[in-house]
């Protein structure tokens, strides 16, 4: 099971170290990891999705909280929580499939960003898993280049990290 845990963090050199130190030293695996800053330029936000049971993510939950520079963790739910990546994918053309992926494109919801006789560029940002439902209709094409940020994510209602 994946689970989203939001970190903050002193806006600091070396904090981004010690924290994927920590998940080296333990054995954990990051699947996704994105860093920002937040209102306070003092503070950034780490979000961080690990594969794992509950105990995982309780172990890793503790361990982020003894670090210095870590001002709070969370372990947000996955159902009370907004998930989003953003995703640049480049496609060769053909002239048979141009219209093709254009209707994919807009099908997804994508912003075409760049064009050109022989490739096409799309953006899009969405939850992971419809990230990856794009990336799977778009592989019967020739996909030149991907790149996608890692998750961030946001608590659902009042509550907030």
């Amino acid at each position: 099971m994946k689970h989203t845990i939001a970190v903050l963090v002193e806006n600091k050199a070396g904090v981004l170290s010690r924290i994927t130190g920590l998940f080296a030293r333990r054995g954990f695996n990051i699947d996704s990891l994105a860093v920002g800053p937040t209102d306070d330029p003092k503070i950034s936000r780490v979000t961080i999705v690990v594969d794992g049971d509950d105990y995982t993510a309780e172990q890793v939950t503790k361990q982020l909280n003894k670090l210095i520079d870590v001002l709070k963790v969370r372990n947000l739910q996955n159902a009370d929580i907004i998930r989003r990546e953003l995703l640049l994918i480049k496609v060769k053309l053909s002239e048979s499939q141009r219209s093709e992926i254009i209707d994919i494109a807009k099908i997804m919801d994508c912003e075409i960003v760049d064009i050109s006789h022989t490739t096409l560029t799309l953006e899009h940002s969405d939850w992971p898993e419809k990230i990856d439902l794009l990336i799977d209709l778009l592989s019967k094409y020739r996909i030149l280049e991907i790149t996608r940020t890692g998750t961030i994510a946001l608590q659902r209602g009042a509550d907030s990290v």
